[in-house]
């Protein structure tokens, strides 16, 4: 001991730099590590993942659940009213809705009024009073859209007499999932808005724009949904805040089978209007397309894989594939963003929606390194974009090369989330989102950028390490 401290030291600092700083004073060499305990300090989550660390069987079962997100080619193949597309919701008053279950009673106010607009909307009451005495007493039921393989971005909402875009994977036995139609930007329902012109276009789409929707298909065929989005990063999006090309690309193939269609030419005009006018109108193909290819990766054994991502405006919940269909929720974290004129923190919902399960599959957030312009609608810089997509590859089980980032020297976008990396490396994955206003009806307030919360990948990789390796 007495040779070594006779010699100049070099020290590798691992926590506080201010260790680092002393040592370099003193005349040695330091160098500070970026680290800090994993599981951001908690001890069971430590323990959890130690169990988790190492083991063969996780290593292969990760491999099995990525080959299988992988392989997924997501086919947009019809358009459905919900009722015959999910059953259920014919068989009883069932309204699904965005994020992990949730009770009425702790609903964020933009999803129990986007709720009542679809009572009124199927008509099982004729005023928002009438809506919520069915809701209290009891007639009314309410699930998660993804317990029935469905996503719908901020608050949700699909009950049966809503069109449905159905996606098919030919590489996952044809296996179905499905999304609402976008409704635009403004007064919608996704947004707590609930008024008599909100209820119109719910009709419209659901009849005309619906019935044109799958007469196209007829005349188009299958439409593949994956070279639409690898093209769209490469034209500025990242496929989950920004859908500009998207839409675009989309248009390009709608158009010419709309026309072959037998519609009638002012509904074709008509529906060739509304999506022109929405550039997100994409989006929830996006996320359909998305939660086809994290399906096929679903229920994997022992798999530490992120197949499920969502929000419902108060708590964040995740799904892993080696837990099956079990949640692990904990509080939303707050959104860091631009608010519009006239708004602020404390006019904000808490962070809302199914359309977190683009990162999830490793677009939106994970790709913002392809959507510098995304910035100005979210805050940051170019710069930020890119370090975003970057830190990424810390969390994640390996890239997508269907999905390439031309700011990255075109690498594949990070993709297949690994519980134990967020845990282990404490990098919390990141999510760009709109932000809601927390009473119903207002609408967008602005948009940001939040995380996941860090409670969920503990009590999942808890969960796990409890059933298998303890």
């Amino acid at each position: 001991m007495k040779a070594l401290f006779s010699q100049k030291l070099t020290v590798l600092n691992a926590g506080l730099a201010s260790f680092a700083t002393n040592i370099e004073r003193a005349g040695g060499d330091a160098i500070a590590m970026n680290w800090q305990p994993p599981a951001g300090g908690d001890r069971d989550g430590g323990l959890a993942l130690a169990d988790l660390l190492n083991q063969p069987e996780i290593e292969l079962a990760n491999q099995t659940a990525m080959q299988r997100y992988l392989a997924a080619q997501p086919l947009l193949v019809d358009v459905m009213l919900a009722g015959e597309a999910i059953p259920a919701l014919s068989e009883k008053k069932l309204i699904l809705h965005a994020g992990p279950p949730i009770a009425w009673q702790d609903m964020c106010g933009p999803v129990q009024g986007a709720i009542l607009g679809a009572i009124l909307f199927e008509k099982w009451a004729q005023n928002l009073e009438q809506a919520e005495a069915l809701v209290l007493d009891g007639e009314v039921i309410f699930e998660p859209c993804h317990h029935y393989d469905a996503v719908g971005p901020m608050a949700g909402i699909i009950s049966r007499s809503m069109p449905l875009w159905v996606v098919e994977n030919p590489a996952n036995d044809n296996e179905r999932v499905y999304s609402n139609f976008n409704e635009g930007l403004g007064k919608v329902l996704r947004f707590g808005a609930n008024s008599e012109a909100v209820i119109e276009r719910l009709e419209w789409m659901g009849t005309e724009l619906a019935q044109a929707m799958k007469a196209m298909l007829a005349q188009s065929g299958p439409i593949e949904l994956k070279p639409i989005m690898a093209q769209a990063l490469h034209m500025g999006d990242e496929v989950h805040n920004r859908n500009a090309a998207a839409t675009g690309l989309l248009l390009k193939q709608l158009v010419p089978a709309l026309l072959k269609t037998s519609q009638p030419p002012e509904q074709i005009q008509r529906a060739v209007g509304f999506i022109t006018a929405n550039d997100h109108f994409f989006l929830n193909l996006s996320m359909a397309a998305c939660k086809s290819m994290l399906k096929a990766a679903e229920n994997v054994p022992s798999s530490t894989m992120v197949t499920v991502m969502a929000r419902n405006g108060v708590n964040f919940g995740i799904r892993l594939s080696g837990t099956g269909n079990t949640w692990f929720q904990a509080p939303a974290n707050p959104v860091n963003g631009l608010f519009f004129p006239g708004f602020g923190v404390e006019d904000a919902a808490a962070d809302l929606g199914d359309s977190a399960i683009t990162e999830t599959a490793g677009v939106g957030g994970f790709a913002m390194a392809s959507s510098p312009a995304i910035v100005k609608f979210v805050g940051g810089t170019p710069a930020d974009a890119t370090n975003n997509s970057r830190s990424m590859q810390a969390i994640t089980l390996g890239g997508n090369p269907a999905f390439t980032l031309p700011a990255l020297n075109f690498a594949p976008t990070a993709a297949g989330i690994d519980a134990r990396k967020v845990v282990d490396h404490s990098v919390l994955p990141i999510i760009n989102t709109g932000i809601a206003h927390k009473q119903a009806g207002v609408g967008q307030i602005g948009a940001g950028i939040t995380t996941a919360p860090m409670q969920c990948f503990v009590d999942a990789l808890h969960s796990l390490a409890t059933q298998h390796y303890r």
